[in-house]
């Protein structure tokens, strides 16, 4: 009969705390290689997403990294945007006007437009007046 000791239990512990480590840092590096796509880094890792997902969900250093790696990979993106815009793509200009040139008025908007027929009948003489007014102000 096998008995197990407590350093039996505290070395599987320190080996499954070591192995969960370097899950972590393999996803951490394949999430980086892979610009932030979390189902590229897990099949690159062999690692279910639920795992990475429990990982982000339960480790703030986990979580930091894999956030900083979100906001590296924007800053990248972002990059090439102005890259783009360097060499003349008028596409990439716009989408950036679009995007960060709202304040400035660089925005598209729809116009939309509706009439309808409304039946006033049922409401009260004051009610039909202050209805008339406010559309008689607006038109």
């Amino acid at each position: 009969m096998m008995r197990f000791s407590i350093y039996d239990s505290l070395f599987n512990f320190a080996f499954m705390t070591t192995n969960m480590d370097t899950i972590k840092k393999k996803l951490l590096k394949a999430l980086e290689q892979s610009l932030g796509i979390v189902t590229i880094a897990c099949k690159e890792v062999d690692c279910a997403r639920s795992t990475f997902y429990n990982h982000y969900k339960n480790d703030q250093d986990f979580k930091n990294a894999v956030d900083e790696i979100s906001n590296l990979t924007l800053d990248f993106a972002e990059s090439q945007l102005h890259k783009q815009i360097k060499e003349g793509n008028t596409t990439a200009t716009i989408f950036y006007l679009k995007t960060k040139g709202k304040k400035r008025g660089y925005i598209e908007r729809k116009e939309v437009e509706m009439t309808a027929d409304i039946s006033t009948s049922k409401l009260s003489t004051e009610a039909q007046k202050k209805i008339d007014n406010i559309l008689n102000d607006e038109y």
